[in-house]
């Protein structure tokens, strides 16, 4: 980050959202919404003063997924790039109770600006990769696993959380008490994954980060552990020896789906069917973690209609194709990496990402960039301008030009898919190689073919 930070060739826009996107493959314009963070970027040095002084503290929701506290200035974690801070203006005392303003007073640089406004920024780019990320599935919506009404049942993100050193709890692994380290504890996999009540996908990180959750919290805390799983997926290099060192050390691991956690005293029972010993299961434990899966995220399809691409049944981010073409999708120009297009590791989100980057810059060397052939193209003298064919095409490529009340087709952007000239009423759109025409000879030419074929067969 600080490398992209310091780039001179990259413009790093934070706290910022796209809002529009017009235009084609090298010719996109793009509207951008940054977001008034209260502090002047130009003046802030980082230093962190107003931070250390403000009095007001919330809890931190995104970070510290609820388990610690933050300021009402804050930065959204301890290595952002810029090192600029925001101000919560929910919760901020001056923004709702008009008082305050100690950050005001303590900045060495008079960075603080309360009355800046949203700005918005235009600008050109040829090319577009979109690196969304996910949504981790939220637990409360199992009821059955007691999220949110048990204390000491928790997420894989707040034991994560837990086990960083700079962490809520200074890397220990502890009950809701905050003082209390559990000695058995159970692990429970795709929570929210290869459910049809829920997510029939599998989510592929669930198996290894509830092993590497297994591995850390026994070192931590030497608690028993157990491992909930319907199959054990450890596809990756070095990863079955990691599944195999973790049976070594100890790890308990039973082969079935939860039903339910209820209480029992201080002790949570996980209750279970084992496949492999055919007979159900009463497990207490004092701590249940719940390896939550990877969803889409919440607005993945606002943002598929901004840059004019699909999602799938699921709500990824759609693909050109799953094999051949695993980065672009239909509208030239536009490129996918990582979670985005659908639940990745690490290793497969860089790899991915470099793929998007060699794409942009073999269509910035390439300089020109080919477009279908069989365009459609509208007769001007034809159109009436009734814009039906802009509400019907897929892919954006027509547009209403006002000053001559007629459509126009953006060769860029047009894939050739005919469903304008289906739709104009007054015939005025064709495709290039595609005309009535062309279509009623080949037509002639295949019935005449046949017939001579037939006649053959009949001598």
């Amino acid at each position: 980050m600080m490398d992209v930070g310091r780039h001179p060739n990259i413009t790093l826009l934070t706290y910022s959202e796209v809002e529009e996107v017009t235009g084609y493959v090298g010719n996109f314009n793009i509207r951008i919404r940054k977001k008034a963070r209260s502090v002047n970027m130009d003046l802030c040095t980082g230093c962190g003063t107003c931070e250390e002084k403000c009095p007001r503290r919330v809890i931190d929701t995104g970070f510290n997924v609820g388990l610690g506290k933050r300021k009402a200035i804050y930065r959204p974690f301890p290595q952002a790039v810029p090192a600029v801070p925001v101000i919560d203006r929910d919760a901020c005392l001056f923004f709702t109770k008009g008082r305050c303003k100690l950050c005001e007073k303590v900045c060495p640089t008079h960075a603080i600006d309360y009355s800046q406004q949203d700005e918005i920024i235009e600008v050109q780019v040829g090319n577009i990769i979109l690196a969304t990320g996910y949504d981790p599935f939220d637990a409360r919506r199992i009821s059955a696993y007691g999220y949110g009404k048990y204390p000491n049942v928790f997420t894989s993100l707040e034991v994560e959380r837990m086990l960083a050193g700079s962490g809520p709890t200074d890397g220990h692994v502890v009950l809701r008490d905050g003082k209390t380290e559990p000695q058995t504890v159970g692990i429970i996999h795709c929570v929210g994954s290869r459910d049809e009540n829920y997510n029939h996908y599998c989510s592929k990180v669930c198996c290894m980060y509830s092993l590497k959750l297994a591995h850390l919290v026994h070192g931590h805390t030497g608690a028993r552990i157990y491992e909930f799983y319907i199959d054990m997926r450890t596809a990756g290099k070095g990863y079955e020896e990691f599944y195999k060192r973790l049976q070594r050390e100890g790890v308990a691991f039973i082969n079935g789906r939860p039903s339910e956690i209820l209480p029992d005293g201080d002790k949570l029972v996980i209750h279970v069917q084992d496949k492999s010993l055919g007979k159900g299961m009463h497990v207490p434990v004092d701590m249940v973690i719940l390896s939550v899966g990877l969803e889409p995220r919440h607005d993945s399809r606002e943002v598929a209609q901004i840059f004019n691409i699909s999602c799938d049944a699921d709500g990824w981010f759609k693909e050109k194709h799953p094999k051949l073409d695993p980065v672009a999708t239909l509208t030239d120009g536009v490129f996918i990496a990582g979670c985005a297009q659908g639940p990745r590791d690490i290793p497969e989100s860089v790899a991915q990402g470099a793929a998007a980057a060699a794409r942009v810059l073999s269509f910035i060397r390439q300089g020109e960039v080919e477009v279908e052939s069989a365009t459609a193209v509208v007769d001007e003298l034809m159109c009436v301008g009734c814009t039906q064919c802009i509400q019907a095409c897929p892919y954006g490529a027509i547009e209403y030009l006002s000053d001559r009340r007629i459509a126009h087709v953006m060769e860029a952007l047009c894939k050739g898919c005919g469903t304008c000239t289906g739709a104009c009423p007054s015939k005025a759109i064709t495709l290039r190689h595609f005309t009535d025409r062309q279509l009623i000879a080949e037509m002639v030419g295949a019935m005449n073919g046949m017939r001579q074929t037939m006649a053959a067969a009949g001598e």
